[in-house]
């Protein structure tokens, strides 16, 4: 029997973090749950990410995942929207850290390629993909990504391990 593995998928967003949690056992993926977390948007940007902060940390209590990964920020045109991205970013990565669960980062790229083939895919083209992956899973948007983020970490995990071990 091959050892099962709980991975908790996060795709970062200020205004609306999905999240996305499967098991891995040898080969097999599966889907766990998926959702969106959406943070008051006339809040102060501190309960914003208290918001982001206290719901990764109810995800993790709940389904007990081994291992997380969360998408790497990227470089947009606005420095300001970068920066607030960069703030939920650490909110959502700091409550799996806390609970002492390692933290892989992958880029967008990377992300789009392990689950469609093509680093240029577009949301619709993730969402149909992890339809094909995790066959009933009817996640769009934001859920979508987040449980790409985790099959793709599932498929890279070996490597990250290896590489933080060298």
């Amino acid at each position: 029997m091959a050892l099962s593995v709980r991975i908790l998928g996060i795709d970062p967003g200020l205004r609306r973090m999905g999240w996305g949690m499967i098991r891995v056992e040898g080969s097999r993926i599966s889907a766990l749950g998926h959702g969106v977390v959406t943070p008051p948007t006339n809040a102060p940007l501190s309960e914003r990410l208290i918001h982001i902060f206290d719901a990764v940390g109810a995800l993790v209590r709940e389904h007990q995942p081994d291992e997380a990964a969360i998408e790497e920020a990227f470089m947009a045109a606005n420095a300001s929207s970068a920066l607030k991205l960069g703030h939920a970013r650490a909110a959502a990565l700091l409550a799996p850290a806390q609970a002492g669960l390692p933290v892989a980062e992958y880029a967008a790229r990377l992300v789009k390629k392990s689950v469609v083939g093509t680093g240029a895919a577009d949301k619709a083209q993730i969402a149909a993909m992890v339809g094909v992956l995790l066959p009933g899973t009817k996640a769009t948007a934001d859920a979508a990504d987040a449980l790409a983020i985790a099959i793709c970490h599932a498929h890279h995990r070996r490597a990250v391990t290896l590489g933080s071990a060298a």
